[in-house]
């Protein structure tokens, strides 16, 4: 276990390999440990980083530091204290809201983003993510394997004020809560599964509208965790993605005759 001390706050971290950094940012069920899969997989040519958030996992559970604003200063105070410049962010829902704050106030440290099941707007998630208790909530995204199960093992120690208070705070951003980066210019891959009882999917409109260097996958078949429900599939995008030269579209995804064939 590997942790950090921000402000008089303990920050859990854990990382793998060498390289570039990235940075992976749980949601709102869980921690860190359901990126280990994919760490593994990022750091055989990056630098993996995987942190708890605010009342998540082993960081420090006190409700002053749980809205939007204090976990994406979490973030920028872990990057300036790693020495961690410009960085690739993959974020899962809450942890893809916390890496939009950032990326809207610091675009020029963020080289490319995932997103996975994020809300686009407020309506986009369930009110049952706001007032289910955990083990109701693991179970009615439809985690039931082992595998899953060990996965999401730190979901008992999620402080339900976490959650409560960023689905706050993403409620008070408005109906759209990513207006002001859409002209940063910043590579931008976002990735749904289908069948996300939480979160719902992006209107056809707003894919439509999306800017050139943002571009959406639907990983068909996976529910609230692509990661975890067809992690073989998810890893097999995220090497992709990352791969893409810095400031290359994901959009160029699509040119590639093996991603065609990935995703059908």
């Amino acid at each position: 276990m590997s942790a950090i001390i921000l402000d008089g706050s303990m920050v859990h971290y854990e990382a793998l390999g060498r390289g570039r950094p990235i940075i992976f940012l749980h949601g709102w069920v869980g921690s860190w440990r359901y990126w280990i899969n994919a760490m593994q997989i990022a750091s055989t040519s990056f630098r993996a980083y995987a942190l708890d958030l605010y009342g998540f996992g082993d960081s420090m559970h006190n409700p002053l530091l749980y809205s939007l604003d204090k976990q994406t200063d979490l973030l920028k105070r872990f990057l300036e204290e790693m020495g961690i410049g410009k960085v690739a962010l993959v974020g899962h829902n809450l942890g893809a809201v916390v890496a939009f704050s950032y990326l809207k106030q610091w675009s020029q440290s963020v080289d490319r983003m995932m997103a996975i099941n994020c809300p686009l707007e407020q309506s986009a998630v369930s009110a049952r993510v706001r007032t289910a208790a955990m083990p109701e909530l693991v179970d009615w995204l439809g985690v039931r394997t082992s595998e899953a199960a060990s996965a999401l093992s730190d979901a008992s120690k999620v402080d339900p004020q976490a959650v409560s208070a960023s689905i706050a705070g993403i409620q008070a951003l408005g109906a759209n809560m990513f207006t002001d980066i859409r002209n940063l210019g910043v590579p931008c891959l976002f990735v749904n599964g289908p069948n996300d009882p939480a979160i719902s999917m992006p209107p056809q409109e707003t894919i439509d509208s999306f800017p050139n260097h943002m571009h959406q996958v639907t990983l068909e078949g996976a529910g609230h965790f692509p990661m975890i429900d067809n992690p073989n599939q998810f890893n097999r995008l995220l090497t992709d993605f990352l791969a893409l030269d810095s400031g290359v579209s994901p959009r160029e995804l699509q040119l590639k005759e093996e991603w065609r064939r990935r995703v059908r």
